[in-house]
């Protein structure tokens, strides 16, 4: 099994992945605990002072005022925990729920949060044992932290509260850490602040739908290219000394994926035969710059991601030179912005998809091909009720659009009073690639068709090797009515898990 080693220098987006998704082993680096040991050293000493220092011998929040004696230290760290799992709603998907202990474990292990090394040691063992805290979908306002969520975490490692096992049955967390022969943590000064105060949640989601993302924009530079040449469209428009003059990276690239994926069609090029036309529609001609502009948006955001994953987010946090200050570094802003230009790019690139799909299936703009790609129109429907669906997904995720980030809901006695829903941005977010997914299978299910139509016309290379693999994968070509569903779900999946793409780069080379 793939062991990531998590230092004081953060992590990747690649290790974050791997955690999450594919349960890596987590090993907590000596550097890491020397460090985590030095940093409790000076909260050890500042808790032993009379002077009253936030989270150490305070209150929270709004609560700050109050100085907490020595003999109440251990159980408000633990009230902060109990009190803050006020999560409502379905529970949060295990990929999440692994992305924000693991984010949380590498803040912790840091340096700069003063928890003992036994914390950070414990949270390691518990992602190793396959437990997965009970988290629920309300509750982070994206700002001091993604507190909820996180503090379901921290109760499991309190021993209380549920978690899932690596089994998938939920049970309480104490008998799931006893199966592992892992021993509760009690809290001491600070721990509890500690281990809820992150933009770890947020983050988590960001960097799983930036992966999801890039593998989407891709395949729809696929799907793209394919619907211009059901369409017999021209490839004239992808010359690279076009997107040179208008130099934005993501535009090349995509037009150099269609480029490569039309090689050697024979169905491009026919826009001057029977019905002559001087332009193709926007929904081809601009297909490189609509995915391009959405390239060059995940490219921030992985920018920013990639910041993210290097910082030590917790208030208040210790400074290599020992002070121990507050700050505001657990605000989602950063975050939260992303997350909704993601939502914005992923809702156009459905958009434009989706306008191809629909000129694929009317007679009147189809060039030839049968009204819905219908086998005896009238008779049967062929793809028009996929369309629906597909119509109906591109709505959502227009709504879905719409920023979480430019709310704010004041919180904790007017204390917190400016909050970046970062979390609601992330949830939305996830919801919308799910989407998106879907919105590129219907187009490959239409261009596929489309293209088996086009008698005496041979497709490119790499779009036979579409065919055969699409076929092959249970979605089926022209004919008779069907149940369709089951077809969608197949191109679904075959769009998701990245096999569109890697049905086409043995032919075409590595797409960007």
């Amino acid at each position: 099994m793939h062991t990531v080693v998590v230092g004081t220098a953060g992590t990747t987006a690649d290790d974050v992945i791997a955690v999450a998704r594919r349960g890596a082993r987590v090993v907590v680096s000596e550097e890491a605990l020397a460090a985590v040991a030095a940093s409790r050293q000076v909260i050890d000493d500042l808790a032993a002072k009379p002077e009253p220092v936030y989270g150490v011998s305070t209150g929270f929040g709004a609560l700050a005022v109050r100085h907490i004696s020595p003999d109440l230290r251990a159980q408000l760290q633990r009230n902060i925990v109990r009190s803050h799992a006020a999560g409502m709603g379905p529970r949060v998907e295990r990929e999440v729920v692994r992305a924000l202990m693991f984010l949380r474990l590498k803040t912790l292990a840091s340096g700069r949060t003063g928890v003992r090394p036994l914390v950070v040691e414990t949270m390691a063992a518990i992602l190793n044992a396959g437990i997965t805290p009970v988290v629920h979908e309300y509750g982070s306002l994206g700002c001091s932290g993604d507190l909820a969520p996180l503090s379901h975490c921290a109760l499991t490692l309190m021993g209380e509260g549920e978690a899932e096992g690596p089994d998938g049955v939920v049970a309480p967390a104490a008998q799931l850490l006893a199966a592992h022969r892992i021993e509760p943590v009690e809290l001491r000064e600070k721990e509890g602040l500690a281990l809820l105060n992150g933009t770890d949640g947020m983050l988590g989601m960001l960097v799983m739908a930036c992966a999801d993302l890039g593998r989407l924009i891709t395949s729809a530079d696929v799907t793209a290219a394919l619907s211009l040449e059901a369409l017999l469209g021209t490839d004239k428009v992808l010359a690279p000394e076009l997107h040179a003059i208008r130099p934005h990276p993501g535009q090349a690239a995509s037009a150099a994926n269609m480029l490569r994926v039309l090689a050697g069609s024979g169905l491009t090029g026919h826009h001057q035969d029977d019905a002559p036309r001087v332009q193709d529609a926007y929904s081809i001609r601009c297909a490189p710059q609509v995915a391009g502009a959405g390239r060059d948006t995940l490219a921030y955001a992985r920018l920013v991601a990639d910041r993210e994953l290097a910082a030590a987010v917790d208030n208040p946090v210790v400074l290599p030179d020992g002070r121990v200050e507050s700050n505001g570094n657990f605000h989602g802003a950063p975050v939260a912005y992303v997350l909704d230009f993601l939502a914005i790019a992923a809702a156009d690139l459905a958009s434009i998809a989706e306008r191809r799909t629909d000129r694929l299936l009317d007679k009147n703009r189809s060039h030839g091909l049968p009204p819905f790609l219908a086998a005896d129109a009238g008779v049967d429907s062929g793809l028009m009720i996929a369309q629906y669906t597909q119509a109906a997904l591109v709505s959502e995720m227009k709504r879905l659009a719409v920023p979480a980030s430019v709310d704010s809901i004041p919180s904790s006695a007017m204390q917190e009073d400016h909050v970046s829903m970062g979390w609601s941005a992330a949830r939305k977010l996830r919801t919308s690639v799910a989407a998106l997914a879907r919105v590129v299978a219907v187009e490959l299910v239409a261009a596929t068709r489309a293209i088996e139509l086009r008698d005496g016309l041979t497709p490119a290379p790499a779009t036979q090797a579409v065919l055969r693999a699409v076929r092959a994968a249970g979605v089926e070509g022209p004919g008779e009515d069907r149940f369709l569903a089951p077809d969608l779900a197949a191109a679904e999946a075959f769009v998701r898990d990245g096999k569109l793409v890697a049905a086409v780069e043995p032919v075409t080379g590595a797409l960007a």
